[in-house]
């Protein structure tokens, strides 16, 4: 119970949002919330061998959501799918908190040579490929429908096909949100 609660309040952060309770009720209601119950399930059920359940849930998420969240990744609290269809993360992606994925997403790998790794805060546009043994920094930003091949550094904006950094992403951190993150 005390994962699910966190995956509301970090949902509310990664929706820009200050995390209080009432944020967090906020985004109980929303799609994202219910693909990430879903995804935490399956790995209690995984966890503690109940057969059948993982598939059935996995059916529910890919049927419902139209995304494809596979058995071995690791997802941060509030991994935010604000449009899931098409989404699809494999292989032993790692993905960190409050993770933006705008849709239409692929993160994996073709080769079993290593799995991608997506540090916290990072916000990821629509269409776009991380694949590979890599690294995304935290706070980078990936344009819609870049390719990323290639470790991007932190806080660093990529865009193209294949990404190269263009620049580097400022933003400033209201009062309340620094408030929420102590």
């Amino acid at each position: 119970m005390k994962t699910i609660w966190e995956d509301a309040v970090h949902l509310a952060r990664a929706a820009k949002r200050p995390g209080t309770a009432r944020d967090a009720f906020r985004m109980m209601r929303t799609d994202a919330w219910f693909l990430l119950l879903l995804f935490r399930m399956r790995r209690f059920c995984l966890r503690w061998h109940i057969p059948i359940v993982n598939r059935v849930l996995r059916t529910t998420q890919m049927v419902l959501g139209g995304i494809e969240l596979g058995n071995d990744i690791e997802l941060g609290r509030g991994v935010y799918l604000v449009h899931s269809l098409g989404t699809v993360i494999g292989g032993n992606s790692r993905v960190g908190d409050r993770v933006r994925f705008m849709g239409n997403n692929t993160v994996g790998t073709a080769r079993d040579d290593g799995h991608p790794v997506i540090e916290h805060d990072v916000e990821v546009g629509c269409g776009a490929r991380i694949l590979g043994p890599i690294r995304i920094g935290a706070g980078a930003i990936i344009g819609a429908n870049a390719v990323v091949l290639s470790d991007i550094p932190a806080n660093a904006v990529a865009v193209g096909a294949p990404a190269r950094v263009v620049g580097m992403a400022t933003r400033s951190v209201t009062r309340e949100e620094r408030r929420a993150l102590a």
